[in-house]
């Protein structure tokens, strides 16, 4: 239901933009996130926005240099990186939250029910 792309390899300071498209169902009204997951790591929260687009959150590593935005017309959330770094190598996935119009955003994968399948991003020096 969720489709992760435009992943790819880049060089450090360079910049990718990842998008989430959704079919089958729509999640314009569910608040959508980027998760990221590094080897032998964690699964970590990236970014995130409301469902009516209103609320952005970032993690401290890549607030200022990654946007998150979603074009409900299009289903489609998007994640747009610059200045990448080394340690921003990871799979991207998108996830859409279990509970639509949720008040307040959360920002742990156990809220989000709803997953892409990963789109792998490789930063190089």
């Amino acid at each position: 239901q969720l489709q992760a792309s435009g992943g790819g390899l880049v060089q450090a300071g360079g910049s990718l933009r990842l998008a989430c498209a959704a079919s089958g169902r729509s999640f314009s009204s569910n608040h959508m996130a980027w998760f990221r997951q590094a080897p032998g790591k964690e699964r970590e929260f990236v970014a995130a926005i409301m469902w009516s687009g209103l609320g952005t959150y970032y993690a401290d590593s890549v607030k200022g240099r990654f946007t998150i935005s979603r074009d409900n017309a299009k289903n489609t959330v998007y994640l747009q990186m610059t200045s990448l770094k080394l340690e921003d190598t990871a799979v991207y996935y998108c996830a859409a939250d279990s509970i639509p119009r949720r008040a307040g955003m959360k920002l742990s994968p156990a809220n989000y029910a709803y997953w892409g399948q990963g789109t792998q991003v490789t930063v190089s020096s």
